[in-house]
């Protein structure tokens, strides 16, 4: 066991574990205030349900052994319960307790993401089977296709895009961040649309709250991205720099967007250009220089910017713009490894512009449109069956009084014509 490694990521899982709360806040004062409570515990209700489910049989599901070697499903009774876990393995600089608590957070976190297409509307019951189904039959196997990596002495088999396809995703691009975003647009498409959008769509109602949640967002995605080196060293070193420096073009280049299109720059626009950054180099701060970072975060600044319009355009209600900012942002970051990856980085490989020729941008297509076609297949079949049984939708009545009352039987802010008694529990 090296100690430096183990504390480095014991640290950067504390870190991405904050990426929770950080989506809530930014999530929740995107929404109506009417709505922050319902919109904050989608969050952690999800979160908390797929780490019960990631000791049954998620890790299994997604690191175990590949089941008939095809690389599309690990085992998932290898692992169940973690119990193997407790004993030290001799062979890893790691504790392996600690790589798995670490994927926990991953998986986690992908799953509020999705939640952001569902605001306000529905079910919270419903969210939660959702979120259970949509971990095992999506997250799992797709980060197993990512992540799970076969052992140099083929006794372990693992995931076909991290093995024989041989795609870059340094952190996440496919499995978390397309994978939540067009799962978003699946559920969304499902869902239907909020009673009288996009005329009567709600604006965010704390503004500092989104930019509370955006800047935890950022010191989590540093344990997210520098802590997938899994040792603290060179590559994590170079992976920090550059997630730091894209999320500061990302920024800048949303707000000149915004400067160009619409006459000022909001500080949601910041927020989002922020966020969309950090997606962005995801899948290639460990294949780029930081003037690569640099150019991917200000192009994802811009696109997403533009993206997030689409929703109008083609009629999906994606109330807090999972769609134009995840699923956007991961394909672009990822695709754009095949441009700017340079040898020099930790991942050792050339894109077009080093001299790589196109190889390495085909492959980088073709990992994007197998999780973007799987997802987008299986998360809409999940929720179909869910509509057609359980339903999705809450009341009309509750949607336009706010659903914080009628699901949860409490409200996120005091009525000051309602005052509360001494010693009383507003």
């Amino acid at each position: 066991m090296d100690s430096g490694n183990t504390a480095w990521l014991l640290a950067s899982a504390a870190l991405v574990c904050l990426m929770i709360p950080g989506i809530a806040f930014f999530y929740g004062g995107m929404v109506g205030s009417r709505r922050i409570l319902n919109m904050m515990l989608m969050c952690f209700g999800g979160a908390s349900l797929v780490a019960v489910l990631w000791v049954l049989y998620g890790y299994s599901a997604a690191f175990g052994n590949s089941l008939t070697g095809a690389g599309l499903l690990g085992n998932p009774l290898e692992f169940f319960g973690l119990s193997e876990l407790l004993t030290e393995d001799p062979d890893s600089s790691i504790p392996v307790a600690l790589f798995a608590a670490f994927q926990l957070m991953f998986a986690c976190v992908t799953t509020a993401l999705v939640a952001g297409a569902a605001a306000g509307r529905m079910k919270f019951g419903a969210w939660m089977l959702f979120a259970g189904l949509w971990a095992t039959l999506v997250y799992f196997p797709v980060a197993h296709w990512v992540f799970a990596f076969s052992s140099d002495d083929g006794s372990v088999t693992g995931g076909w895009i991290a093995n024989q396809l041989g795609a870059i995703d340094f952190a996440g691009g496919t499995a978390v961040h397309m994978n939540a975003g067009v799962a978003a647009l699946a559920l969304a498409l499902v869902l239907g649309r909020s009673k009288g959008w996009p005329h009567a769509a709600g604006k965010p109602h704390s503004r500092p709250l989104v930019l509370l949640g955006a800047g935890l967002l950022w010191v989590g995605w540093y344990g997210f991205n520098a802590g997938s080196a899994l040792s603290a060293g060179h590559s994590a070193a170079v992976v920090f720099l550059n997630t730091a420096v894209a999320a500061a073009a990302g920024l800048l280049g949303w707000m000149l967007m915004d400067r160009l299109r619409l006459g000022t720059s909001s500080s949601l626009g910041a927020a989002s250009g922020l966020i969309s950054a950090l997606v962005a180099i995801t899948p290639a701060c460990g294949a780029v220089s930081p003037l690569g970072a640099l150019a991917i975060g200000l192009l994802a600044g811009l696109v997403c910017s533009l993206a997030i319009e689409w929703k109008y355009r083609l009629g999906y209600d994606d109330s807090l713009d999972v769609v134009g900012v995840h699923a956007v942002g991961g394909l672009l970051g990822t695709l754009l490894i095949g441009l700017f990856a340079t040898d020099a980085a930790p991942n050792g490989v050339s894109g077009l512009f080093y001299g790589g020729g196109l190889e390495l941008l085909g492959i980088q297509a073709l990992a994007s449109a197998a999780v973007l076609v799987y997802s987008f297949a299986v998360t809409w079949a999940i929720a179909k069956v869910l509509a057609m049984t359980i339903g999705l939708r809450i009341p009309e009545e509750s949607e336009l009084q706010g659903i914080d009352i009628a699901a949860h039987a409490e409200s996120a802010y005091l009525n000051e014509e309602e005052p509360v008694e001494l010693g009383a529990r507003p």
